[in-house]
């Protein structure tokens, strides 16, 4: 660690940690395991966005496969040579929207690589048994097709049907294979994101699979608002009754309206009056029932809305709407703007709730410094890369970070330990409330609503209880002996199978 500390830039560190995995895993995941706090914005958000900008002149050996339009008839022969016989959980992107970078076509391998060494370090995967994919299908990034660095496809991004055959092929490959693989999507463009999501999650085939930028983003702030209102002196079922802006029409702010209205209906909300709390926003301003152009996931949060001129700007939208609740996932850099915090903090019966969700730090809505400084310190702050602590006069405040690794290592690892048939949205809403009860009572009275990264170990465990009694309960399930295991021998079974970073020793020891 003494080496690491004297590295004076953050791809210097990243460099040295993919280095580190790829001369000895076991010792780097060990690295990892005991550092994550330090290291976790390293070898994932904000760093990796970084590194996939410049993923070819950093790129130092192979790691994971690639398949492209070029293979199209290969697919299976290819996913058959790969030389592991196992394997648990795959991370796939297209590269077509890596964080709030855009378009990064091949080079965005580097998202899949980081978050499976999360799936390993803080969920106990083996680092064996993961695989890293990406489906080079061009890119329309002119800038990178330009370079002699650049590792993928020179060809502008395929779309329509072609684009759809090459998934298929790829998704229909690995299944073969591996029948039990958990597929989790990652960074696909909004365009494609649902529809992938759609055509498989529940498909006859019985893919396993996810999306995190969906799915995964959706949990991890129902956890964060839960543990928001907790913070307001509310019990959890007051979501129903707070109203919602959210910045960001894309995929990743869709899915968290959908796993926030899910929430609403859980506690008993009908599927009108949960649409009728949110409020969202995209580039053109407010979107309503009146928009001309909407995508289909849109659609019902746009017709909901009737009672508002389409393309309200966002100030103007929150003096309207007086929220209880103010979410960014645009990718836009500083939008949250000083006259939107203050007119929100104005408009705010009890402590402003605001979670500026892009990544990378760069994209941010607002820093956690403004928006500490620009309600007195008063505001409830989430953020989705981490921001150093805040001082205001005597106080000391804590941003909280609204990190997806929160939820997708528990998840992943209840899934495929229970042999989910699929990812329900149930489960979701488990690891939601698991991950929020994981939050002590003293961090809440601060304003901090998720759990040390320290602790993530301790927390993944937590979140796969949750997941596999979620599905043991809808017979969402094919590892039967689970079933009769009583709660302490299951969190016992969870245990032994999360792999520690070890050596196994070449000659066994002697009785």
């Amino acid at each position: 660690m003494e080496r690491y500390r004297k590295l004076k830039t953050d791809i210097e560190k990243f460099n040295y940690c993919q280095t580190l995995m790829d001369m000895n895993e076991v010792l780097y995941y060990k690295f990892l395991k005991v550092n994550i706090k330090e290291l976790a914005p390293i070898i994932y958000t904000p760093t990796v966005g970084k590194a996939c900008l410049t993923f070819g002149e950093i790129y130092r050996r192979p790691r994971g496969m690639y398949l492209s339009v070029q293979d199209k008839g290969d697919m299976l022969s290819m996913i058959y040579n790969f030389p592991v016989k196992d394997v648990d959980i795959i991370v796939m992107t297209d590269g077509g929207r890596i964080l709030g970078l855009g378009d990064l076509g091949a080079n965005g391998m580097g998202i899949p690589v980081g978050k499976l060494a999360l799936y390993v370090a803080a969920g106990g995967i083996h680092p064996g048994r993961v695989l890293p994919i990406t489906i080079d299908v061009g890119t329309n990034n002119e800038k990178l097709r330009g370079k002699d660095s650049y590792l993928g496809m020179d060809i502008p991004r395929l779309q329509g049907d072609e684009y759809y055959e090459v998934v298929d092929e790829a998704m229909r490959a690995i299944k073969q294979r591996w029948p039990d693989v958990l597929i989790q999507f990652e960074d696909f463009s909004s365009d494609k994101a649902h529809t992938l999501l759609d055509k498989y999650r529940y498909s006859d085939e019985e893919y396993l699979c996810f999306n995190d930028d969906i799915q995964g983003t959706g949990a991890v702030i129902v956890s964060g608002l839960f543990n928001a209102l907790r913070a307001n002196e509310l019990n959890y079922e007051e979501i129903m009754n707070q109203k919602i802006v959210i910045v960001g029409g894309g995929s990743a702010g869709i899915g968290v309206a959908e796993a926030i209205k899910a929430a609403m209906k859980f506690y008993g909300f009908s599927e009108k009056e949960a649409l009728n709390q949110f409020y969202i926003l995209d580039k053109d301003g407010l979107i309503t029932s009146t928009r001309n152009h909407v995508t289909d996931p849109q659609r019902p949060f746009a017709n909901i809305r009737k009672d508002l001129p389409d393309g309200l700007s966002l100030v103007d939208t929150i003096k309207e709407v007086k929220p209880d609740i103010l979410l960014g996932i645009s990718g836009c850099g500083g939008i949250f703007t000083e006259e939107v915090v203050k007119t929100f903090h104005e408009h705010s019966s009890r402590r402003p709730i605001i979670f500026p969700l892009s990544n990378p730090t760069s994209k941010a809505e607002c820093t956690a410094e403004d928006c500490y400084n620009w309600t007195n310190g008063e505001v409830i702050f989430a953020s989705g890369s981490p921001f150093e602590p805040v001082t205001i006069g005597d106080n000391c405040f804590y941003p909280s970070q609204g990190n997806n690794m929160f939820i997708f290592p528990g998840l992943g690892l209840g899934a495929i330990l229970c042999k989910a048939h699929y990812i329900s949205d149930k489960m979701l809403f488990a690891a939601s409330t698991a991950l929020a009860e994981t939050v002590p009572d003293e961090f809440i009275e601060c304003g901090r609503v998720y759990p040390d990264v320290t602790n993530i170990r301790e927390v993944s465990a937590k979140v796969a209880f949750a997941v596999i009694k979620e599905a043991l309960a809808n017979n969402n399930y094919r590892k039967r002996v689970l079933g009769r295991m009583s709660d302490d021998n299951l969190r016992a079974y969870i245990d032994t199978k999360m792999w520690k970073p070890k050596y196994t020793p070449i000659i066994p020891h002697s009785s």
